[in-house]
């Protein structure tokens, strides 16, 4: 998903990756970050200790940059994803 979305818009991603008992220390705790696994856009805070559909990002760093957002993806059905409907 992000490097699609970074090719897409003029962004950074930064991805920070760490084992899951770093982020359980009162170190982490004191920089007031969210619950990992998070998604931040700036400093809007879309999710935290769960996983974000695509969509919600790319509403988020449109608003974020002041572009207009995109129209959500049409749900196809099986039938609809065989025949490209």
């Amino acid at each position: 998903m992000m490097p699609r979305l970074g090719s897409k818009y003029d962004i950074e991603i930064e991805v920070n990756s760490r084992p899951k008992a770093e982020y359980l220390t009162d170190e982490y705790f004191e920089l007031d970050l969210p619950v990992a696994p998070a998604v931040m856009v700036g400093d809007e805070i879309l999710t935290e200790g769960k996983d974000v559909d695509d969509h919600t990002v790319e509403v988020a760093i449109c608003r974020r940059l002041g572009l207009p957002e995109p129209a959500p993806e049409e749900k196809k059905g099986v039938l609809g994803r065989l025949f490209g409907r």
